[in-house]
């Protein structure tokens, strides 16, 4: 029994060590012999020779409007028939006093008529016309432009040669690389 817990202890400590071996070995670097079954994929890492921001340039324009006097406009102003009414009523008065006889009425109307004309005359003379200026609205369209780095031209150095790249993101001093090995066909 002595000797089957040793073969046991064995078997078990030389498992723990083919365990702990794989556990821990080093995955950057592809193993010795690839499968025959198919290619190899492994993380490495190169070293960044550059990184050069690529720029776009992009407009956002605004639109500007302001206001501008051109000119003056005439109109004719409101008018008062305030005076032609007190006009009538005066001109009526005086001229129901000239009249006699059937011809009052024909006075009184004629007296009505004139001193409506003087009274409206009167109280709008100067008034006829209203000056006032006259503007414009203009407006124009005002480019502003801005730059945005759109990404970054990477060339890195990996076992000896020199390749080149477009990210999105600056990489910084070392570039994560996948790697895929698989055998070439003759």
């Amino acid at each position: 029994m002595k000797s089957l817990n040793r073969i046991s202890a064995v078997a078990m400590t030389a498992a723990l060590a083919f365990a702990t071996s794989t556990a821990f070995a080093d995955d950057r670097y592809p193993p010795q012999y690839p499968p025959a079954s198919g290619p190899v994929h492994y993380a490495d890492t190169a070293r960044v020779l550059s990184s050069t921001p690529v720029y776009q340039q992009i407009n956002q324009p605004t639109r500007e409007c302001w206001r501008e006097q051109t000119g003056y406009t005439t109109e004719p102003a409101q008018r008062s028939y305030g005076g032609a009414v007190l006009g009538a009523i005066v001109g009526g008065v005086v001229g129901h006093q000239i009249g006699g006889g059937s011809g009052k009425d024909v006075a009184t109307a004629a007296g009505a008529a004139i001193g409506a004309v003087t009274g409206d005359n009167m109280d709008n003379n100067g008034r006829s016309v209203q000056t006032r200026p006259v503007e414009e609205e203009h407006c124009r369209v005002v480019d502003h432009w801005t730059r945005q780095i759109t990404g970054f031209n990477v060339v890195y150095r990996y076992q000896g040669n020199e390749y080149s790249t477009f990210l999105l993101h600056d990489p910084g001093a070392v570039l994560r690389l996948n790697v895929d090995i698989s055998v070439a066909n003759p």
